[in-house]
């Protein structure tokens, strides 16, 4: 169940892209998959997983009901900000997810925290070049660095012993606490100045 929420959740982020945008149903319908499972199906493609969404219908519905129900709901109840704290919630939990599950199929400790990081960012990269935004990646707040901090979090936790379900919990709290203070304080990284 917290793993439908997750898609659900990240696919909202996607549907609610298109409704900046004022697009059509397909439209947010399509943002809305491609955001909730578009980093999942890169993670299983990499570690020799079957893809999750193929083989399970939850996963796809999950994500177009998100989109029916952001579509039919009053634009004033998603405030402009909304996007970004869906997102959070998606990116921490993603990325522990996909570490966690990564581990499970046999990936070593550090690959599995790249494939937390995957399963946490690519999904949103997917959403913002379909809108036609800037990527998440070429901007300079703190997104990449508080998916890599869950999953890392998450994986030195379990390597040191802490249960599966206390170190996701520990790990996940940390990279939403990151991600959104980067959101309400604009923290971002140096850029490189040469």
């Amino acid at each position: 169940m917290l793993d439908l929420l997750g898609i659900a959740v990240f696919a909202a982020s996607g549907a609610l892209a298109a409704a900046h945008k004022q697009q059509t149903l397909v439209t947010f319908a399509f943002f809305a998959l491609v955001t909730g499972v578009g980093g999942g199906t890169v993670r299983d493609l990499l570690i020799g997983a079957p893809v999750f969404w193929v083989h399970d219908w939850r996963y796809p519905a999950a994500s177009l009901a998100t989109a029916m129900l952001v579509w039919f709901t009053p634009r004033h109840w998603w405030r402009p900000k909304a996007l970004d704290w869906f997102d959070a919630v998606g990116l921490a939990a993603y990325a522990v997810f996909g570490a966690a599950k990564s581990l499970a199929f046999g990936i070593a400790p550090l690959p599995a925290v790249m494939m937390g990081v995957i399963t946490a960012c690519v999904g949103g990269i997917i959403r913002d070049v379909l809108a036609n935004e800037p990527s998440i990646l070429l901007r300079p707040e703190l997104y990449v660095t508080a998916a890599a901090l869950a999953s890392a979090l998450f994986m030195g936790l379990v390597v040191l012993g802490a249960p599966n379900p206390v170190a996701a919990v520990i790990a996940a709290l940390a990279g939403f606490g990151l991600r959104g203070l980067a959101i309400w304080k604009q923290l971002a990284l140096p850029a490189y100045r040469g």
